[in-house]
This record gives C-alpha cells, sequence and structure tokens, in this order.
C-alpha cells in the first residue's frame, strides 16, 4: 500500500507542476458549463433538464483524455518501464494513477459543482449526491483511460480511442433522447454501457432531492465498472514498451 501511496504522491507532484493539466482538469469543466448555461440563456428549463447531466459528461471526457495520454507519455518516455524494475506490482501501480488522478478528479467535481449550482444557479435538490455522481462519472473516465492507454502506442493512438469508447456511449446515454424510447438493440446496447447510468443519475438528481433505490443502483453500477475497468488495466499493463 506505501508503494501505492508513493506512486500517487509522485503524480499528483507532476501535475502540479504541469499548469495546462491543471486549467483542463479544474477549470475547462467550468467553463463548457458557462458557456452551454449562455447558449440557452432565454430558455433556463433546457440548462435545467440537461444542465446536470452535462455535469457529469464534461468531467468523464476529460479524465479518460488526461489520463489516457499522461499514461502513454509515462511509457514511451520509459518511466513506466523503469518502475516496473522495482519490486512494485503492476496493481499497485495503477492503483497509485487511479489515487492520484481520483483526487485530481474530487477537487475537479467540487470546483464544476459548486460553480454550477452556486454560480450559475443550476436547479438541483440534492448539491451533496450531484458532487458524489460527479465523482464517480470523473472516476469512471480515470478508469477508462487507464485500460485504453495499454493499447495505445503514442498520445495520438491514446486520442484515437475517444471515437470508439466516448462518442457512442454519448449518443446512446439518453442525453440526445430518452433511452426508452429507443429501438430494442440500441436500448439493450445503452444497459451495458456505464454512462448511461450516470446520466440517469444525474436527470433523477434533477427531477428529485431524494436518494432513491434507483440512485443506489445507478451508483453501485458505477463503481463495479471502475473496479472492472482498473482491474483490466491492471492485467493488460506491459513490463515492457514495444
Amino acid at each position: 500500500m506505501s508503494r501505492t501511496f508513493a506512486t500517487a504522491r509522485r503524480v499528483l507532484q507532476q501535475l502540479s507542476h504541469d499548469p495546462r493539466s491543471i486549467v483542463l482538469i479544474v477549470v475547462l469543466p467550468s467553463v463548457l458549463l458557462l458557456l452551454f448555461k449562455y447558449v440557452y440563456d432565454g430558455s433556463p428549463e433546457v440548462f435545467n433538464r440537461i444542465g446536470p447531466q452535462m455535469l457529469g459528461i464534461f468531467p468523464f471526457i476529460i479524465m479518460f483524455l488526461v489520463t489516457s495520454v499522461t499514461m502513454v507519455r509515462e511509457r514511451t518516455s520509459g518511466t513506466l518501464e523503469r518502475l516496473l524494475t522495482t519490486p512494485i506490482r503492476r496493481g499497485e501501480l495503477i492503483g497509485g494513477y487511479a489515487l492520484a488522478f481520483g483526487v485530481a478528479a474530487l477537487v475537479q467535481a467540487v470546483v464544476t459543482s459548486a460553480v454550477s449550482i452556486w454560480l450559475l444557479q443550476m436547479d438541483v435538490n440534492s448539491p451533496w449526491a450531484v458532487v458524489l455522481f460527479a465523482v464517480a462519472d470523473a472516476v469512471l473516465g480515470t478508469a477508462l483511460g487507464l485500460l485504453m492507454s495499454a493499447f495505445a502506442v503514442t498520445e495520438f493512438q491514446a486520442v484515437q480511442f475517444m471515437p470508439l469508447v466516448v462518442i457512442p456511449q454519448l449518443l446512446l446515454c439518453g442525453l440526445l433522447t430518452p433511452r426508452a424510447s429507443m429501438p430494442d438493440p440500441l436500448y439493450w446496447l445503452s444497459n451495458v454501457l456505464p454512462l448511461s447510468y450516470a446520466a440517469d443519475a444525474f436527470r433523477d438528481l434533477g427531477l428529485s432531492g431524494d436518494f432513491t433505490s434507483n440512485l443506489w443502483i445507478d451508483l453501485i453500477v458505477l463503481v463495479g465498472c471502475c473496479a472492472l475497468a482498473l482491474a483490466g488495466a491492471s492485467l493488460t499493463l506491459r513490463r515492457r514498451t514495444p
């Protein structure tokens, strides 16, 4: 466990010296939500209906991108290969990266939720639950980014996974049209995509302040998908750079 914390501390120190990553993680989601707010300035009901879902989607996309590119950069620079010649296990290494980016996701979720709810006046009934699901969604993006980075050789290839992993989930999560009104094959497919559960949770939080059993199910599914993705990332982490 100490090696996991040591890895997390090193990654956080690297992030703290990278202003572009800090802006991308902490500032960009709030800027995008601000832009979304004023796109629909004349229709506040649209912002209150779709805004909570965007609160989960923007961090998911950004953390996926940052994590996958960072991991590939660590591999191409030889850092991962050097670390794996030490006694550290692959699970401890992935756990350290997940912990570091999880901390970044927590900061991102708190800042983005605070800006959305108190500055942009997004109408949600349970701010603490919104922050909880925003963190879960950002960690999901982190876990999938760690997993997919194992299949990329260059940073450009890592970015190329965006259309494969992220965009289908955006189209099928219920953001554009309710999942229940989709054709059966698409509805069944959406049921196995984790972002669908995040979008459902944010939609429900915009409608009710109660933490219902459906929200518990959504949270359990998201946590389970994060655990599966991290386990997959540990198993597919290569000891040698091709």
